[in-house]
């Protein structure tokens, strides 16, 4: 099925459903008529809907009718409640979850027979620079996943775990961004302590972290590879380096992923 042919339907219309739709569409890969969405809150789906320039259905079934790819995107709690009531309807449809938590068994428990797949998606996929955690068991097709990665190369890379590491996999990948605009942050600070417009100190602390993931990601380049290449012996940037480690900035780090993993 071509991409501008694709309609794709969410069931749930939060945070997360609305970065993964607005990334779709800012991205150039479906048209913003091709977005239907859901949610309980009616005037939070207008207004957000509206936004958009995506369509608002009248129910959960009407967005299932109308929809190619349905996007399960409410609260994990409420997914067998809203989910399996439609189980008839989804026959012929691709099933994304990005319910936290709800992976192949889950689904296949509450929607048996489906044409599903567990993702974690995380919020740049919004600005199409996302990543999206693809579960290794599904119960797609060859043809059905082919059109899922059509959807979603173009705005996040998608890195296929099983099962067992879809939890973690997704911490670090949809948690860890809340963590690196803490470092950000920290980074901005200290730029303001030193003389630099807040706006400015931003905008050189946000770009740089996104010059050093694409580094390690497209030159295939590991951090510690990318860390010397930078701290000349005696330098002022070593000296940085070891300012971290004696902060315990490192297992700050790790306990941040462990806290959150429990």
């Amino acid at each position: 099925m071509p991409l501008q042919d694709v309609t794709v339907g969410f069931i749930g219309f939060g945070n997360m459903g609305q970065g993964v739709a607005r990334g779709l569409v800012n991205g150039g890969v479906v048209g913003a008529g091709n977005i239907v969405a859901y949610d309980i809150d009616r005037d939070r789906l207008m207004r957000d809907t509206t936004q958009l320039g995506a369509r608002a259905a009248a129910s959960a079934e009407e967005t299932v009718a109308e929809s190619d790819v349905v996007v399960i995107a409410v609260k994990p709690n409420l997914v067998g409640e809203v989910m399996a009531p439609l189980t008839d309807a989804l026959d012929g449809k691709i099933v994304l979850s990005i319910a936290w938590g709800m992976w192949n068994d889950q689904l296949e428990a509450i929607i048996p027979g489906t044409s599903h797949l567990s993702v974690v998606p995380n919020l740049p996929i919004g600005v199409g620079a996302g990543v999206l955690v693809v579960e290794e068991s599904h119960t797609l097709d060859y043809e059905q996943m082919a059109l899922v990665r059509s959807l979603f190369d173009p705005i996040a890379l998608l890195e296929t775990v099983d099962t067992a590491h879809m939890s973690v996999a997704g911490i670090v990948s949809s948690c860890a961004p809340a963590f690196t605009a803490v470092y950000i942050e920290a980074l901005a600070d200290a730029g303001v302590k030193y003389g630099l417009r807040r706006d400015t100190a931003y905008r050189l602390a946000a770009k740089m972290v996104e010059g050093t993931g694409a580094q390690i990601v497209e030159e295939g380049m590991t951090p510690s590879a990318l860390k010397d290449g930078v701290c000349s012996p005696g330098g002022a940037t070593i000296k940085g380096v070891v300012a971290l480690e004696h902060a315990g900035f490192r297992g700050a780090a790790i306990g941040a992923i462990e806290a959150v993993q429990g």
